[in-house]
């Protein structure tokens, strides 16, 4: 065989492995798919769903499947959105709010839905109108987490067939027109005032109490006294109706000796006498209080 034909052969068997190795490694390029952590692929084959590759490595078949959307599972932030919204009580509110969803099923997302955020955006405003029609204004200030629960739940009933997750549905800011502002304020203030002479009143009402009960309480105090020294003179009084019961005359005559050596024992104390006048029978007192004692022992 003539040289140049075997190095003709060579190079084309050469060629030939070398197109197939080009082949192998193209399809197992084509065919091997690595998915990030934070991403899903949707796989068409012929322009129809195929499947859905989740995260890692993932093996398609080439030239036939192909990678057609690759879908961010991340959770977004849909931009701060502002809306009119009528409260039932007739007040016009501007109602700030800012939802925050995630993708859970990339092939609702892709085949049932073009925009995602602006439906999601027309679906919030919808709702949050809807809601906040329901509600007075003071209802809408102050049950402000119970309207953020109920609008995330029907926002998260509406995209359910997208295949989306609202994770958050925050209502940032309820801002009122200028001239609601300054009706409310008047009325505001109206009840501040009337706050203010409702404790004025109420302190002047507990004062004027505050005075009886001391009244009644001093009124109970001397009534009290009065009582004590009432039973102590009757207990006095019983006494001696005992000891005269007991003890006959001599008993009275005692007690009126000693009420009268009492008083001269008074009148001996006062400051600045140097006499004392004594009754002419100031001695017979004496002796008899002095005889009774004796007859006592």
């Amino acid at each position: 065989m003539n040289p140049e034909d075997i190095v003709a052969e060579l190079l084309g068997g050469n060629l030939v492995i070398l197109l197939l190795a080009g082949f192998v490694i193209l399809c197992i390029l084509l065919g091997v798919r690595i998915v990030p952590q934070s991403e899903k692929y949707v796989v068409e084959r012929f322009g129809r769903l195929r499947s859905v590759l989740g995260p890692g490595i993932n093996l398609i078949v080439p030239f036939i499947d192909k990678v057609q959307h690759k879908i961010s599972i991340l959770e977004r932030q849909l931009p701060n959105a502002t809306q009119d919204a009528i409260t039932s009580d007739n007040v016009l509110v501007q109602v700030e709010t800012s939802v925050f969803y995630r993708i859970l099923e990339p092939e609702k997302t892709v085949y049932r839905i073009r925009d995602v955020d602006g439906a999601i955006a027309t679906t919030v405003a919808g709702i949050v109108r809807a809601e906040i029609g329901k509600m007075e204004l003071d209802e809408v200030q102050s049950n402000r987490s119970q309207l953020i629960t109920q609008i995330k739940a029907l926002v998260e009933d509406a995209v359910d067939d997208w295949g989306i997750e609202v994770t958050r549905a925050e209502i940032l800011d309820v801002n009122l027109d200028q001239a609601t502002r300054d009706a409310m304020l008047q009325q505001l203030n109206a009840e501040r005032a009337r706050r203010a002479q409702v404790t004025e009143a109420e302190g002047e009402r507990r004062s004027v109490e505050l005075a009886a009960d001391a009244e009644l309480y001093a009124a109970e105090q001397a009534a009290k006294a009065r009582r004590v020294t009432a039973d102590a003179e009757a207990y006095a009084t019983e006494v001696v109706a005992r000891a005269i019961k007991e003890n006959g005359i001599e008993a009275a005559q005692y007690q009126v000796a000693l009420k009268q050596v009492e008083a001269l024992v008074k009148v001996g104390e006062g400051q600045g006498k140097q006499t004392v006048i004594v009754p002419a029978n100031a001695l017979d007192a004496f002796g008899d209080a002095f005889n009774m004692l004796k007859g006592n022992k």
